[in-house]
Parts: structure tokens; C-alpha cells; sequence
């Protein structure tokens, strides 16, 4: 059992809603979102969001897409992308833009926890590090 806050972000309402429930029952809070627009709006709404499980092929805005979105109004959320569809050049190009890890679906529930856990840890870090550096610029600055 884990806290975390997650966002699901995938254009399959069914496979959104059954791995919400199956992430809920192991103490997350889960926000889900069936496209890029939404996603970026529901990140806007819940700045506890400390991850989101995002699916590479979705109407309108793709995967990858929204990844550089996110990147650049929310840099220290990690990003767990999902594919039915991998390549290595995708896995590649997402890791390159940020992504945290790149799963196949189905995924595993046990390997997309143990990611989740994971991403979590690392997004606490940086959120340490944010308050450090702004704790050393006030310091700084009074100095």
C-alpha cells in the first residue's frame, strides 16, 4: 500500500476506469483525463498531482505532445508513458522529452505500482530540491 496522487490520462474509457479502481484499491488518489486537453486542465485543477500514467496514441493531441506540455508547466510531475503500440524510437523519444519509464499495456498492476512508487520518490526529491533552492536564494539574498 502506497499514498500517491495520480492522473490517468488515456482515450479508453473502460481501461482508464478498471485500472482507477485497481490503483485506488492500493491507496492512491487517481484523476483521470481522456485526452491532452483534459489532462493539462485537470493538472492546472489538482497541483497534488505527482504523477501521471499517460498513453502515447490519444485523439487530438498525442502522447508525446502532451509529455513536452507538461514538461514546461509542470517540470518536477513525472510522467509514466503507456503504449499498445511501442517502438523503440517512441521509448526513446519519450525518455528523451522527460518521461519517467514507458510500459507496454496490459501492464502488469505489481510493475505499474512499483513504477508509480518510484516516480513518486523522485518527484518528492525535486520538490526538496525546489525548497532548497529557494531557501539558498533567500539566504543569499539577505546575506
Amino acid at each position: 500500500m502506497m499514498d500517491a496522487t495520480i492522473l490517468f490520462v488515456d482515450d479508453e474509457v473502460g481501461f482508464v476506469d478498471a485500472m482507477s479502481k485497481r490503483l485506488a484499491r492500493r491507496n492512491m488518489t487517481i484523476h483521470t483525463a481522456y485526452d491532452g486537453d483534459q489532462a493539462m486542465k485537470s493538472l492546472g485543477e489538482h497541483p497534488g498531482i505527482e504523477v501521471v500514467i499517460l498513453d502515447m496514441k490519444m485523439p487530438g493531441k498525442d502522447g508525446l505532445e502532451v509529455l513536452r506540455d507538461i514538461k514546461r508547466d509542470h517540470p518536477i510531475v513525472e510522467v509514466i508513458m503507456l503504449t499498445g503500440h511501442a517502438t523503440v524510437e517512441s521509448a526513446i523519444e519519450g525518455m528523451q522529452n522527460g518521461a519517467f519509464d514507458y510500459l507496454m499495456k496490459p501492464c502488469n498492476i505489481d510493475d505499474l505500482t512499483e513504477k508509480i512508487r518510484m516516480a513518486v520518490k523522485l518527484y518528492h526529491d525535486h520538490e526538496d530540491e525546489e525548497v532548497q533552492a529557494r531557501i539558498d536564494d533567500i539566504t543569499h539574498r539577505m546575506a
